[in-house]
């Protein structure tokens, strides 16, 4: 299918930029669709082509040795992902996963260099989408390292609230909140009865409903 000029309006690196300048971009990219489970990146495995989420959800994780998942970041509409071995040439540092029917446009290294040539101003959006995203690893950093797992739970679901029903968190699984969150599963259980018996969360068969924000913020914030 042709690809949508408002979709590439919503997307960062495109920020700033006019229709036909977006049309010139969308002739030089690609359409991808894939199903829950399906991988669009491996890591370590080359990389020539970078991606941009049109439509569902990615996750974007590594694998330790023992097949344990730390998940660097959930990447949702207009998000971009495989930017690092496309612009270093280097392997995938990360894999990406669909978590969901998922719709991304692609760009191969050659285009997006053929971009960058003909549009400047991409160039200094992908400065800011680069800047935001250190940013995020380097809090990423700071709760695993500073954080207790009971307020990595809570700043999760904060963060990932807003995105289904209202009050309600996205559909994260307790496995991939405990890949978020760097712990186990067990714990993410032991965490989410906790803030339900804070009166910060209520528990509902596969939904985790949202009733007090101000004491998620508390529990997110209180020291380690």
């Amino acid at each position: 299918m042709a690809i949508q000029i408002d979709t590439l309006k919503s997307i960062p690196y495109f920020a700033g930029l006019g229709d036909t300048e977006l049309k010139s971009i969308a002739t030089l990219m690609f359409e991808k669709r894939v199903d829950r489970g399906e991988m669009l990146l491996l890591e370590g495995e080359p990389a020539d082509e970078m991606y941009f989420v049109a439509a569902g959800v990615v996750k974007i994780f590594k694998t330790s040795a023992d097949g344990k998942e730390q998940i660097l970041d959930i990447s949702r509409p207009g998000a971009s992902f495989a930017d690092v071995p496309v612009f270093d040439g280097g392997p995938a540092p990360a894999s990406a996963q669909a978590m969901g029917p998922v719709v991304v446009y692609g760009i191969r290294r050659n285009n997006l260099e053929t971009i960058i040539k003909e549009h400047p101003r991409v160039a200094l959006n992908m400065i800011k989408v680069l800047a935001a995203r250190v940013r995020h690893l380097i809090s990423l950093v700071e709760d695993l390292s500073f954080k207790r797992v009971i307020g990595r739970v809570a700043k999760i679901l904060l963060e990932h609230a807003g995105n289904g029903a209202a009050g309600e968190k996205p559909r994260l699984t307790q496995q991939d909140m405990a890949a978020m969150a760097g712990t186990a599963r067990e714990v993410i259980g032991r965490s989410l009865k906790a803030l339900e018996e804070e009166g910060a969360i209520r528990l509902d068969r596969s939904r985790i409903v949202i009733i007090n924000k101000q004491a998620l913020k508390e529990t997110m914030e209180s020291p380690a």
